[in-house]
């Protein structure tokens, strides 16, 4: 009887882990479009060298866990 279920478990990991390498390449993708964003606004002028001290507590206070 085990081993009737190993292929659905095979699937069931195969599949864990193609959903795992999506989510971690949709994160590098947005940390990497953030970056790239907020080197731009400093580079720019419009935003001062201290903005991800000021990001890290703005988002410490508006988006509570």
């Amino acid at each position: 009887m085990d081993n009737c279920f190993t292929d659905i478990i095979q699937r069931i990991k195969q599949s864990s882990a193609i959903a795992i390498r999506a989510v971690k390449t949709a994160l590098i993708s947005l940390y990497w479009n953030l970056g790239k964003y907020i080197s731009k606004k400093i580079e720019q002028s419009e935003w001062g060298d201290s903005v991800v001290l000021e990001l890290v507590n703005f988002m410490k206070y508006t988006n509570p866990k």
